[in-house]
């Protein structure tokens, strides 16, 4: 059985992210979804309703589970004898960073290997932060995150204040 991880923290979860955890479920085996937390990064999404939004969102794929982690991705892998982190680049500065990151990891854990994949084209314009920031003052997302979760994010993020 061929599993990957596809870490993040996915705040909130886009239309982008499942795309990628949606192609990773028709290669893969098994996709385990692990929401991050990001020290340099203040969630505006608490970590438990990430999850749960992403468990919502992903129900429809059978061979993917959501998990957490609270540390070093590369301690993570080698936690849960995973070997193939995937991650979706949406552009060059993105895929310089994924590169970046996926030496990290290398050098921390050398079992781990990275594949990049290349975002669909038509969601190359979203992100979380577009959409923390349209939710913030109360446009419409819908182009942005699942439908079946637009009321779940509009209600976490209308209150919310960008800064």
């Amino acid at each position: 059985m061929v599993s990957c991880v596809f870490p993040g923290s996915f705040d909130p979860v886009t239309k982008g992210h499942m795309d990628v955890i949606g192609r990773a479920s028709e290669l893969f085996d098994h996709v385990t979804v692990t929401v991050m937390v990001n020290i340099a990064k203040k969630s505006a999404i608490p970590l438990e309703e990430r999850i749960q939004l992403l468990k919502k969102a992903c129900r429809k794929y059978p061979n993917v589970d959501v998990d957490s982690w609270d540390g070093l991705l590369a301690d993570y892998m080698a936690e849960k004898k995973e070997k193939i982190v995937i991650r979706g680049v949406r552009n060059t500065p993105e895929y310089e960073q994924e590169i970046t990151a996926a030496c990290a990891n290398k050098m921390l854990n050398s079992s781990v290997e990275t594949i990049l994949i290349p975002t669909d084209p038509a969601l190359a314009g979203v992100s979380s932060s577009a959409v923390r920031e349209i939710a913030s003052f109360g446009g419409d997302i819908s182009a942005f995150v699942p439908q079946t979760l637009i009321k779940d994010i509009e209600t976490l993020l209308s209150k919310k204040t960008i800064k």
